[in-house]
């Protein structure tokens, strides 16, 4: 069994841990001052005040030697009474001892016992564990058994358990006070991470107030700023791309004019293509630039994209197959994850003559695998096809077509959403490329 270390048992978010950075060194300061106040000052009095009862059942027991009479008697029980707060009362011909109300030992008889023994010449018995507040001590004379009733709080100190308490009542009192003013300042972290991490899925977190620390109320305005910045620069890049799609798709779109007017023969098919193999390419350069951005996420039918993406493969003639769960709603940006599902697809139908489109539910991840029969990739390439315009045509030489940068859109999707796209060996002796996305 693995040894667990501190590391291991220690909470790993901020609010348990600051609860135990504050709680822990204040439980551990009650404790020492408890146990040190218990074992000095509460020692100290009940030793103090069992050595003073004890004196004065000394004293009583002696006064009664002096004088056995019945007027001594009086005497003595008249003064206990009145002076020493003791009830006396003489039992002739009683036993000493009688059963304990309790055999466990009373925190009393520590200090009660050496005490009695010190202070009382005859044999005497007491015990402190029966109910009530008092203490029966019972000491052996010649004309029988002088039963002395003492209060408790009289033999033992009673400000330790009240000290005990008040202890215990400040450091709860301390722990929800902590947890409170705690609880309100993780709360704005808190708040800032969902908003970072939705920023980083492509959503809108929308405007918050600053709140918390000062530090914290600092690092808000400055990811209201990195937010505006990145927002400002995706609208320039749309424009950008706009631009540049005008740009080249206007001579694109007069050459194919031009050859639609020439006669047809062997160079003008030969343009034709190359018109086309370049229209194509242009339209994966944007596609790539483009990413995601310019669509907001919403709850959409995930077991219809990946039907609507197979149906249209298979329109191209494709032999491709749909199994697995029905997947639920998510919330994602409908066309990226339809485009990434078609490169899934498209690069596999390039590569393998049979393809498996597999859906399932593992956890907390939707799972959309994408397997061929093609000639597969080694492990140690696997991620080195997922960067842009990588071309592996060493062991999947079919891909004539594209620039690469199918695998690298999927992932740019997937990683959008908080998911990935990860490359493994398919069980039809492929390639198995797995689409996941947070549930």
């Amino acid at each position: 069994m693995k040894i667990r270390t501190l590391r291991d048992i220690m909470p790993k978010g901020l609010y348990w841990r600051t609860i135990l950075i504050i709680l822990v060194p204040a439980a551990l300061l009650q404790l020492v001052i408890t146990i040190v106040f218990l074992d000095d000052h509460w020692r100290f009095a009940s030793k103090r005040m069992s050595t003073a009862v004890a004196a004065e059942i000394g004293l009583l027991v002696e006064l009664y030697d002096r004088n056995p009479s019945s007027e001594g008697y009086a005497d003595i029980e008249r003064l206990a009474e009145q002076r020493l707060f003791l009830d006396v009362e003489l039992q002739p011909g009683a036993p000493l001892a009688k059963p304990r109300c309790n055999q466990a030992l009373s925190v009393i008889d520590r200090y009660f016992r050496d005490a009695l023994t010190e202070a009382v010449t005859q044999p005497v018995w007491f015990d402190a564990t029966c109910p009530g507040r008092y203490v029966e001590i019972r000491v052996a004379l010649d004309r029988g058994v002088m039963r002395i009733l003492a209060r408790s709080d009289r033999v033992q100190a009673q400000s330790g358990p009240l000290f005990v308490l008040w202890v215990m009542g400040a450091t709860l009192f301390l722990a929800a006070v902590s947890v409170v003013f705690i609880r309100n300042q993780v709360r704005p972290i808190e708040t800032l991470a969902d908003a970072m991490d939705k920023v980083g899925r492509g959503a809108d977190p929308g405007m918050f107030k600053a709140r918390g620390a000062r530090e914290v109320r600092q690092a808000t305005l400055a990811f209201f700023e990195m937010r505006a910045r990145l927002k400002r620069h995706i609208d320039q890049r749309a424009q950008l791309l706009a631009g540049v799609s005008h740009d080249l798709r206007t001579p694109i779109t007069r050459m194919k004019l031009a050859l639609a007017m020439m006669p047809a023969n062997p160079d003008t098919a030969a343009l034709k293509t190359d018109i086309g193999d370049l229209e194509h390419t242009l339209e994966e350069y944007l596609a790539f630039a483009r990413g995601q951005w310019s669509e907001e996420p919403a709850p959409a039918d995930i077991s219809a994209l990946v039907r609507e993406a197979v149906e249209a493969a298979q329109r191209s003639s494709a032999k491709v197959t749909l199994s697995g769960a029905d997947l639920p709603y998510l919330e994602v940006r409908a066309r990226a994850i339809r485009r990434a599902l078609d490169n899934l697809i498209d690069n596999a139908v390039a590569h393998g003559e049979t393809v498996a489109v597999t859906t399932a539910l593992d956890g907390a991840n939707v799972q959309i695998h994408v397997e061929d029969d093609g000639p597969g990739l080694d492990e140690t390439q696997y991620e080195d096809a997922f960067r842009p315009f990588s071309r592996l045509d060493e062991t999947r030489s079919k891909n004539a077509k594209g620039v690469g940068l199918g695998l690298a859109i999927a992932r740019d999707v997937a990683r959008g959403h908080g998911g990935d796209v990860v490359l493994s060996r398919s069980p039809l002796g492929g390639l198995r490329a797995t689409l996941k996305l947070p549930n």
